[in-house]
């Protein structure tokens, strides 16, 4: 298999691996009841935190995981649709990969709390839709900007080292 299939093969793993996570974490096996269950006595024990602060502490905690968890997803969306449809100029961003990413972001969000809906243990709230979308985006945003540095640290690097072309 030549490289660029590897690496379309690679990008499109990692993002299908990290579907994966999503729909387990989506499972009663990880509700806010479950999960409490697991983390309380840890925070009692390291911190002696009673249950109504450990409360505020694992909304916040679960809302992180969400911000965390579809950021990572909005990158390797990005990854795999920057391996399938090439650009012009060998570029690290197109608004067009972003886009798709965010999109795919969306969809995956939607299907997720739908899911949730279903299951008694957890609640499908379209609050989260947002949060997992805005996370996608926060990303891109990231993304953008450490590709318009990289390509200056390039351009200055090239011209600091007297290999680029001067008009």
């Amino acid at each position: 298999m030549n490289s660029d299939k590897n690496n379309l093969l690679k990008a499109w793993i990692a993002a299908g691996l990290w579907l994966m996570v999503i729909a387990i974490e989506s499972t009663a096996a990880l509700s806010a009841y479950h999960t409490s269950r697991i983390l309380y006595p840890v925070f009692h024990y390291l911190f002696g935190m009673d249950y109504p602060h450990f409360a505020v502490w694992h909304f916040y905690l679960r809302k992180g995981g969400h911000v965390v968890g579809y950021a990572i997803l909005s990158v390797l969306l990005f990854r795999a649709w920057r391996a399938t449809l090439p650009a012009a100029r060998n570029s690290l961003w197109t608004l067009r990969w972003s886009m798709i990413a965010i999109v795919g972001t969306l969809v995956v969000a939607s299907l997720d709390e739908w899911h949730q809906s279903f299951i008694p243990s957890r609640t499908g709230r379209w609050q989260d839709v947002v949060l997992d979308t805005c996370a996608g985006i926060g990303a891109q945003l990231l993304m953008f900007c450490w590709s318009k540095c990289s390509g200056r640290l390039k351009k200055s690097t090239t011209v600091a080292l007297g290999t680029g072309t001067h008009v």
